[in-house]
C-alpha cells in the first residue's frame, strides 16, 4: 500500500464499550498486519451531566437510562468481565461521572503535538480503573503531563477553550453521519463499524479495504 489505512473513531472517555473497542480494535490491527493511522473524534454520550455529578455510576445509569439500580449493577458486572477480558480494571465503584468536554479539548491540543493516542489511553484508564476526576483543570493537566503534553499549554488551552470548536465541530460530524452511538469507525473513508467489535471483524475490514487499494475484484475481497 502506498500510504496507512485511515481509521477516525468517534468516541467518549465515559464509554466503557469505548475503551473496550480500543483494545479490541489495536488486536486487529495486529491480526490485519498492515499500516493503521488511527485519530479519535470528541462525542458526547450524555451532554447534561454535570461535571461534579453526586452519586455514584449505578446512580447515574438508573437516572439516565431509567432503568433499576439492581440491573444497572448486573449490567456493569458484565462489562467489568468483558473489559477484563481485554486485560483492562474496571472499578465502577470508584468512578467520578463527569462531563467530559474539557477533556476531548485536550484530546485535540495532544493531536496538535502528535500524542493524542497516549492521552486517550490515559484519560480511558484515569477514569474506569483509577476513579481520578476528569472534569476539572487540575486533574486534567495532571491527567495529560502523563502523556507527554506541556503542563502550561494544557492549562491555557483549557483557560482559553483553545479546542472548544474543534469538539463541537466533531460533535457535528458525527450528526450528520448518523452516529447515536459509540465506538464508531470509519475506515479509509467508506467503511463505517459501529461499536467494540471483535478484533477479527476489524481485521477483515482492513483487509478488504487492502485488497480494493490492492486492485482485486469485488468477489475476492474479504467480506
Amino acid at each position: 500500500m502506498s500510504e496507512p489505512i485511515s481509521v477516525h473513531v468517534w468516541s467518549d472517555i465515559a464509554c466503557p464499550w469505548c475503551f473496550i473497542g480500543k483494545r479490541r480494535f489495536e488486536k486487529g490491527v495486529e491480526q490485519f498486519g498492515g499500516d493503521v493511522t488511527l485519530e479519535y473524534h470528541s462525542f458526547e454520550l450524555a451532554p447534561d451531566t454535570p461535571v461534579d455529578f453526586e452519586g455514584s455510576e449505578v446512580d447515574f445509569l438508573a437516572g439516565h437510562k431509567g432503568m433499576p439500580k439492581d440491573q444497572v449493577g448486573q449490567m456493569l458486572d458484565q462489562v467489568t468481565q468483558l473489559a477484563a477480558a481485554e486485560g483492562l480494571a474496571y472499578d465502577f465503584d470508584s468512578v467520578r461521572h463527569t462531563k467530559t468536554l474539557k477533556a476531548h479539548q485536550l484530546l485535540h491540543l495532544a493531536k496538535a503535538k502528535g500524542i493524542q493516542l497516549e492521552l486517550m489511553e490515559k484519560l480511558f484508564s484515569a477514569y474506569f480503573e483509577q476513579g481520578r476526576h476528569v472534569g476539572h483543570d487540575d486533574d486534567l493537566v495532571a491527567i495529560a503531563v502523563e502523556a507527554g503534553v506541556d503542563a502550561e499549554e494544557a492549562r491555557t488551552a483549557l483557560a482559553e477553550e483553545t479546542y472548544a470548536q474543534a469538539v463541537q465541530d466533531d460533535i457535528a460530524q458525527a450528526r450528520a453521519y448518523g452516529i447515536n452511538g459509540v465506538p464508531f469507525y470509519v475506515i479509509d473513508g467508506k467503511y463505517g463499524v459501529s461499536g467494540a467489535q471483535a478484533p477479527e471483524t476489524f481485521a477483515q475490514v482492513l483487509g478488504q479495504v487492502a485488497q480494493e487499494r490492492a486492485g482485486l475484484p469485488a468477489e475476492e475481497s474479504v467480506r
